[in-house]
């Protein structure tokens, strides 16, 4: 028997309607990816993304590593970036301060962003940060250095987990990117005076 045009009609709607549902969702969620992803590596340190404290801790733990420091400036961008200090020793749960030396190698202002990480990247969820030059553009005059400090700590807790029994080191990578800027040319491709 063959079904009713009204019928036949109605089945065709709920299914455009359901693959057009499903066609937003999917939109939807390629858009939401990027947020939740960052959100996710920011609650977990996955990817060794590290954590932002307010607070240094209370307590102080029995373990020592070395973190050992690290920066790179993005192709096209006529900074020159290093760490003061190569690596430091220490202890969970005890804040340390280290500095950054920048400099604009250019004619011009420029503006960048510090992308960071952390590795080996299980140690990304006890790694914590209370300030950071990352948090902010930096925008540099022409042939202008900055000192910028980084005030971290490792969390305590690391002690507790098995999967960083063995880590010895740790290493906070940072890389200097041109930011976009609504000044014209500031994150332009710059030569070197």
């Amino acid at each position: 028997m063959n079904p009713s045009p009204a019928l036949s009609f109605r089945r065709k709607y709920m299914i455009a309607a359901l693959a057009g549902g499903v066609s937003l969702a999917m939109l939807g969620l390629a858009f939401a990816s990027a947020p939740l992803y960052r959100l996710f590596c920011a609650a977990t340190g996955y990817a060794g993304t590290t954590q932002i404290a307010k607070v240094a801790p209370t307590t102080t733990g029995t373990r020592d590593l070395i973190v050992r420091f690290d920066a790179n400036v993005a192709p096209g961008l006529a900074w020159k970036f290093v760490p003061e200090t190569p690596e430091i020793k220490l202890r969970t749960g005890e804040t340390a301060t280290i500095f950054y030396r920048v400099t604009n190698m250019s004619g011009r202002d420029t503006v960048a962003r510090a992308m960071y990480n952390v590795s080996p990247d299980s140690a990304g969820a006890y790694f914590d940060k209370i300030a950071c030059f990352c948090f902010n553009e930096q925008r540099l005059g022409p042939g202008e250095t900055l000192e910028m400090p980084v005030v971290f700590f490792l969390d305590p807790a690391l002690e507790q987990d098995a999967t960083m029994a063995g880590v010895q080191s740790i290493t906070l990578s940072y890389t200097f990117f041109a930011a976009p800027s609504a000044d014209k040319g500031l994150a332009a491709k710059e030569k070197p005076l």
